[in-house]
């Protein structure tokens, strides 16, 4: 068991003491992870059903990252990506093997992605000899917390604090196609949408809506850019989430899933698109060191060794139907949305908070989008046992 040498309130105090003030953290101190277990320092254990928001896919500590981040460690920490990595370039190449990417650019967040496919898609766009910058997104979309993705981002609250934003962004309404329509000028260089949105609520994307944008961006020679930062490794009960509808983006970005908790961020594209980029046009000191390939890639072979990614379909499937019957029952839920492992289930009232602040004295990590969306983020090896474990505290507590 970790250990730690303050209690609670000695931490408390020196987050409000020395740290930003940018987190509503939860009152416990989580010291150790294994699987989809957590414990804190008093001992008592947690089902976790967020995952660190998406990010240990594979459940804590998974003894062959955890190896394979100990092996690396060993002989090379870091070198500048002025050199050679085996451990970068192997991965570049088993995402471009299992994805419709050819080519992959490495930064340490979602963020950075981003950034990068805003980057990319502005520079194939001049390269064609084309005055075009503008990238539309939709409302309720989060692509990240810098400037430019944050002005991407469609959600006015989380951007009115930091007027005036970057501009070269405009934001429509999700699933409406013809809105859409009206936004694309000569000016527009991409639409960059999140397949099933996630810190916006846990909404998807109508398949027929995605089919659409791609013939219209085939035809106006506009890219398409998938945000799959949340989506992405598995979370969806496919790898990626475009895989599920049928609809390949030109360039994808990925983020949380991937390493198992240890910072990366993938930009990843068509050969046409990909070689836009000249070099010295972009880059990342940081980006791409050889532990945190290393814990991707044996992230990875965990999730196809191990199932991982149809155990998020069965699953999920799984948490859907209890959670119908708990809606059926009176409750308060009123709708469940996602798919595989990344559901949200709304509300009837704005009870949200308050619920998780139960759920988590009861042993049970989650997460609230506002107060009336309680969303679920397991590690993708959760069990059909623990998650009736869950659901039946759940029911308890919204019946």
């Amino acid at each position: 068991m970790g250990t730690v040498t303050m209690n609670l309130n000695e931490l408390i105090q020196l987050d409000n003491t020395y740290h930003m003030t940018t987190y509503s953290r939860l009152p416990v101190t989580f010291v150790k992870g294994k699987g989809t277990r957590l414990w804190d320092d008093t001992g008592k254990e947690y089902l976790d059903l967020l995952s660190g928001i998406g990010v240990v896919g594979v459940g804590h500590c998974h003894p062959v990252v955890v190896d394979a981040i100990k092996n690396q460690l060993e002989s090379l920490m870091h070198v500048s990506n002025l050199f050679y990595t085996e451990p970068q370039l192997e991965l570049a190449s088993k995402i471009a093997d299992i994805s419709f990417g050819d080519r992959c650019f490495f930064g340490n967040s979602g963020a950075e992605a981003n950034e990068g496919a805003i980057k990319l898609a502005r520079r194939y766009a001049k390269i064609r000899g084309k005055d075009a910058y503008e990238i539309i997104t939709a409302f309720r979309s989060f692509h990240g917390r810098t400037m430019k993705t944050l002005a991407a981002t469609g959600q006015p609250d989380k951007q009115r604090p930091f007027e005036p934003l970057p501009p070269g962004f405009k934001h429509v309404p999700l699933n409406d196609i013809e809105a859409l329509k009206k936004e694309i000028n000569g000016k527009t260089c991409a639409v960059m949408l999140e397949v099933i949105q996630g810190e916006g609520g846990v909404y998807p994307c109508d398949e027929s809506y995605l089919k659409e944008i791609r013939a219209l961006c085939d035809e106006r020679d506009i890219l398409l850019i998938f945000d799959e930062v949340q989506t992405g490794i598995g979370r969806t009960g496919n790898m990626f989430a475009y895989q599920g509808i049928g609809v390949e983006p030109d360039i994808m970005t990925l983020a949380k899933g991937i390493a198992s908790g240890l910072p990366i961020g993938v930009l990843v594209a068509s050969e046409k698109v990909s070689l836009s980029f000249k070099p010295g046009e972009h880059g990342s000191t940081f980006g791409g060191g050889p532990a945190v390939c290393a814990a991707a890639l044996a992230t990875i072979k965990v999730i196809e060794e191990e199932g991982l990614v149809d155990n998020s379909r069965k699953i999920g499937a799984h948490i859907v139907q209890k959670l119908e019957a708990i809606k059926e029952s009176g409750s308060l839920v009123k709708e469940i949305r996602g798919a595989g492992l990344m559901l949200a289930i709304e509300l009837k009232e704005g009870k949200a908070g308050g619920i998780v602040l139960d759920l988590l004295k009861e042993g049970i990590v989650a997460n609230n989008i506002g107060n009336t969306i309680i969303r679920l983020l397991p590690p993708l090896c959760i069990t059909k046992a623990e998650v009736d474990e869950a659901l039946s505290v759940l029911e308890r507590l919204i019946v």
